[in-house]
C-alpha cells in the first residue's frame, strides 16, 4: 500500500510538471508576440535565451584562452589579483604571449643595470616612487602638489561605485601614498579616509552647482577649505568611453545621500549635457581655469579624450601668450571606460591612448610647453611594462580605474550599468555591498599599487635608469610587423620626449612639503 501511495505521489509531481510545460507552450505559441524563437520552438526556445544570458560567464571561465579576453585578459587579471593579495605573481616556463604580435612592447635593457647605493631611498622602501614633476610649480600656485606616487586612482564617482568601494579605494590610496580622483559625482564622506584627493567635476558640476545647475565658485571654495586633503582640481572636458556625449542619472538611482552630495533632487532624472555652461570658448576655459586656481590656490588641470587638435593648439597659443594655463593634463584613451556608453561611442569615438597622447604631447612640445605641464596617462595602463612605455612617451603619472576595481575584487562581469554588480563594487545595492570587507580590500589596493611601483622600478633599473621619468623614446620598441619593420617609439610616433629635470631620488624624498605622503 505504501508503495502505491508513493507511486501516486511521484506521478502527481510529473503531472504538475507536464501541466506547467503545456501552459508555457500555449503561452509561447498563442499569447506572446515578442520572440519568434519562442513562438516557433515553444519551451525549448527558452534555452536559447538562457544560454545567451550566461554566455559571457561560459566564455570567461571555460572557453577563452589566457590572452584572449578584453578589456583585460585572464593573465592581466590574475597578475592584479595576485599582486593585490601579495601572492606569487610570476609565470613559469616562459611567456605564452605572442611577442611578435602587432603593438607588442619591448623595453630595451641595459648591459649593466642601475645600481642602488646603500643610502638610496629604494634600499629602505622598494616601492618609493613619487612623481618627478610638481603640479602648479610653473604657474606659481599657492599650494603646489607633487603626487607621492606615479600610479594613482582615476576618476570614478560615488554613485557609479558603491560607498564601500569608494571607501576601500580611498583608504588603500592613503596606505600607498597615492591620490584618488573623485570622478564627477562630487566629494562624498567616503573620500575622506586617508588618501589625497583630486576633486574632479564635469558638465553637471555635481557638488559645486547652484540651484539652477550652474557652476558655483562659492561652493568650490568652501569645499576646498573644509577638506584640506583635496590637493588639486580637475576639469573634465571628455572621457574615453563617450567623449562629446552627456549622460543621464536616472531618478530611480538617486538616493537621499547621492542627492545631497551631488546637489540634485531625489527621484528626478539629472542630465549632464555634452557642453559646459561655465565657458563656451577655449579663451573662456583658460580664464575659468585661472580663476579657480586663484580662488582656491590649488593646481588645476583638465581631462580629455583626444580627437581633433585645432582647439588644443589654440589653448597652447593662449598659454604662450599669457604664461599661464592648466597645471596638468590627463589624457584618456578611447579604450578607457568605467562609465557606461553606447557601443558606437565606446568603439569608435576618440583615439586610443598611444595615438591621442602622442598627438597632444607633440603639439605642446613643439610650442615649448611640455616642461611646465604634468602629463597623466589614463586608459588601460595599469601594468609595469605599459607604464614604462607611457613614461618613455612623456607621461609623468598613470591613473588607473578598472585595474583599481579589479584589485578590490571586481570580476569583470561587465554589468556595471545594470546596478547588479556581483562583487558589490559598481552597485548601490546594500545587499551586494555587504560582501566588501573594507580593511581587507583597502590593503589589497595598496598592495597592488606597491607591487606595481616595485616592478616598474625594477624595469627602470634594468634599463639603466633610476626613475621612469628618465626613459627615452629609444628605450622602447613597439611591433609594427616583424623585427625588420618594428620601430623605436620616437620613429613610430615621430617625436622625442622632453627631458624631465631629475637629478636623484633623494631629492624627491626630501620634498615632503609639497603634498602627498612624501
Amino acid at each position: 500500500m505504501d508503495n502505491i501511495m508513493a507511486f501516486i505521489s511521484n506521478l502527481s509531481w510529473w503531472i504538475w510538471i507536464i501541466v506547467l510545460i503545456v501552459i508555457i507552450a500555449i503561452r509561447d505559441v498563442f499569447f506572446q508576440k515578442s520572440h519568434t524563437i519562442s513562438h516557433n520552438y515553444p519551451v525549448l526556445g527558452h534555452l536559447r535565451y538562457l544560454f545567451e544570458s550566461i554566455g559571457p560567464e561560459i566564455r570567461q571561465y571555460f572557453v577563452a584562452n589566457n590572452r584572449e579576453e578584453l578589456p583585460f585578459n585572464r593573465i592581466e587579471r590574475s597578475w592584479i589579483y595576485a599582486s593585490a593579495k601579495k601572492e606569487n605573481n610570476y609565470e613559469g616556463f616562459g611567456t605564452d604571449k605572442d611577442i611578435y604580435a602587432h603593438q607588442h612592447i619591448f623595453v630595451n635593457n641595459a648591459m649593466i643595470p642601475f645600481m642602488l647605493h646603500d643610502k638610496h631611498p629604494n634600499k629602505k622602501d622598494k616601492t618609493f616612487l613619487p612623481c618627478a614633476k610638481i603640479m602648479g610649480m610653473h604657474n606659481g600656485r599657492k599650494k603646489p602638489f607633487r603626487p607621492g606616487s606615479v600610479i594613482n586612482v582615476s576618476a570614478m564617482s560615488f554613485g557609479s561605485l558603491s560607498a564601500k568601494a569608494v571607501e576601500s579605494i580611498n583608504k588603500g590610496a592613503g596606505i600607498a601614498g597615492a591620490y584618488q580622483n573623485t570622478g564627477e559625482g562630487g566629494l562624498s564622506p567616503y573620500h575622506s579616509h586617508g588618501g589625497d584627493v583630486v576633486f574632479h567635476f564635469g558638465t553637471g558640476y555635481f557638488g559645486v552647482r547652484d540651484a539652477e545647475g550652474n557652476f558655483s565658485m562659492d561652493k568650490l571654495i568652501k569645499l576646498v577649505k573644509d577638506n584640506p586633503f583635496i590637493k588639486a582640481i580637475e576639469l573634465k572636458l571628455s572621457q574615453g568611453a563617450k567623449p562629446g556625449k552627456g549622460g543621464v542619472l536616472p531618478g530611480a538611482k538617486i538616493t537621499k545621500e547621492i542627492a545631497a552630495i551631488r546637489g540634485v533632487e531625489i527621484g528626478k532624472d539629472v542630465l549632464s549635457p555634452p557642453n559646459h555652461s561655465a565657458f563656451t570658448t577655449v579663451e573662456e576655459m583658460h580664464e575659468f581655469i585661472e580663476l579657480i586656481a586663484e580662488k582656491t590656490g590649488l593646481p588645476v588641470g583638465i581631462k580629455a579624450a583626444i580627437g581633433k587638435l585645432e582647439q588644443w593648439e589654440e589653448l597652447a597659443d593662449i598659454m604662450l601668450r599669457t604664461d599661464k594655463g592648466p597645471d596638468f593634463i590627463t589624457i584618456d584613451g578611447g579604450e578607457g571606460g568605467t562609465g557606461a556608453a553606447p557601443p558606437s561611442f565606446a568603439d569608435h569615438v576618440s583615439l586610443p591612448w598611444v595615438y591621442g597622447f602622442s598627438d597632444l604631447y607633440k603639439l605642446f612640445q613643439n610650442k615649448g610647453l611640455s616642461e611646465r605641464i604634468v602629463f597623466i596617462g589614463s586608459g588601460r595602463l595599469g601594468f609595469p611594462a605599459k607604464a614604462a612605455m607611457a613614461f618613455a612617451m612623456g607621461a609623468d603619472c598613470i591613473n588607473v580605474a578598472r585595474e583599481a576595481m579589479l584589485s578590490i575584487g571586481c570580476i569583470q562581469a561587465q554589468i556595471c550599468h545594470t546596478n547588479k554588480c556581483p562583487s558589490g563594487i559598481a552597485t548601490q545595492s546594500k545587499w551586494r555591498q555587504n560582501g566588501i570587507n573594507i580593511p581587507l580590500k583597502s590593503e589589497r589596493l595598496a598592495q597592488y599599487f606597491q607591487t606595481f611601483r616595485k616592478e616598474l622600478i625594477e624595469i627602470t633599473h634594468a634599463a639603466g635608469y633610476e626613475h621612469p621619468c628618465q626613459f627615452k623614446m629609444t628605450d622602447v620598441d613597439v611591433n609594427v610587423d616583424d623585427h625588420y619593420l618594428s620601430k623605436e617609439l620616437n620613429k613610430t610616433y615621430m617625436y622625442d620626449k622632453t627631458v624631465v629635470p631629475f637629478s636623484k631620488m633623494e631629492d624627491l624624498e626630501n620634498c615632503k612639503h609639497l603634498g602627498g605622503k612624501y
